[in-house]
């Protein structure tokens, strides 16, 4: 997982989906300069055309598809497939009603063109923009099971997190199917996108969307392979020197850009170092997550790294590397202009 930590008893789980879980862990943003945003901003718009044509593309599906459900409700038996909890799940039809507590999920449904399945979806849900239609469910972590029993799903989605156990153990008693997915790197996106697409009946559409995915990011590192490789870092709160590890997805859309994290040797998704040890290793850059206009600089321990005070600060929008998405060839597109300006993409 990548980006958030959430505090659950004794232990600490790192949730790369649950957005503002946590006011500590809100971003600020480092201009680049206007010559270089202006340049940024653009690849933004261009490089977002990938994940909007998949979008657009199943929107106009979706109507089509729906209707053909609607004469014929059972409309073929979907695969039993085996879930993150190493359970195996099956289905006499494929479900019609779906609650998705997982936004990785609840993009990849609406990018397979089944958007108007969706009852439910957790309050972290907001991308792409009709998600935001659909009914706000709360939390993804230890969820509402009343609330969700309430609203009569054949299926529900959840992230395979040790604290979504027992709310899945007490979905599947009470009658409702529950697939639960640990989605953290871009192998596991490729997974659960194959997956969604057997249980929906649509595994067409979904080929379709690992391999757009799949191409642009192809795309990007064939463009940036026999370049020189920048170090970076990239933190993820201010207050603490907690930063991406080799064991996120975010550390391989850094190498696919053509950078090295200097953090890449550590397996975790996100472990803490000291920084001073980031000070030795002096990075080229710092990678921000960031969205909107602040100017505001990298605050917290972070002011002593050099790369900071020389302004060599990357940024990119949240909703782009909250987790492994439809939008990875566009974050990766975004990273690999700002490390290498002037590169020419395919």
């Amino acid at each position: 997982m990548a980006l958030y930590v959430v505090a659950c008893r004794s232990r600490t789980y790192v949730a790369g989906f649950l957005r503002k879980r946590m006011p500590v862990l809100r971003f600020r943003t480092v201009s680049l300069g206007a010559t270089v945003m202006s340049s940024y901003r653009s690849a933004i718009r261009i490089s977002a055309c990938a994940a909007l044509a998949i979008l657009s593309a199943s929107c106009t599906r979706d109507s089509t598809r729906n209707a053909a459900a609607s004469r014929n409700p059972a409309s073929g038996v979907a695969p039993a497939v085996r879930d993150d909890f190493g359970r195996s799940v099956s289905f006499a039809t494929h479900p019609r009603r779906v609650v998705s507590l997982n936004p990785t999920t609840t993009e990849t449904i609406f990018a397979i063109g089944a958007g108007s399945l969706l009852i439910g979806r957790s309050h972290w849900d907001e991308w792409p923009d009709s998600a935001r239609t659909i009914p706000d469910m709360g939390n993804g972590i230890g969820p509402n099971v009343e609330k969700i029993v309430a609203a009569h799903p054949d299926l529900v989605l959840l992230y395979a997190s040790e604290d979504n156990r027992a709310a899945a153990e007490r979905l599947e008693s009470a009658g409702i199917r529950t697939i639960s997915l640990r989605i953290d790197r871009i192998a596991d996106f490729d997974r659960s996108v194959r997956l969604l697409g057997r249980v929906l009946g649509d595994s067409a559409r979904a080929a379709v969307v690992v391999d757009t995915v799949s191409a642009s990011l192809r795309r990007v590192a064939a463009a940036t392979r026999a370049l020189p490789q920048p170090t970076v870092v990239w933190p993820m709160i201010d207050t603490s020197p907690m930063v991406v590890g080799g064991g996120s997805f975010m550390n391989e859309l850094l190498s696919i850009a053509g950078a090295h994290n200097v953090y890449a040797y550590l397996p975790q998704p996100s472990p803490i170092v000291s920084i001073e040890d980031v000070i030795a290793k002096n990075p080229d850059f710092v990678v921000r997550g960031g969205e909107g206009g602040s100017d505001a600089p990298l605050g917290g321990v972070w002011q002593a790294v050099p790369a900071i005070a020389q302004g060599h600060v990357i940024r990119i929008p949240l909703t782009m590397i909250l987790r492994p998405s439809v939008q990875m060839g566009s974050a990766a597109t975004v990273l690999a202009r700002a490390l290498h300006p002037g590169i020419v993409l395919p």
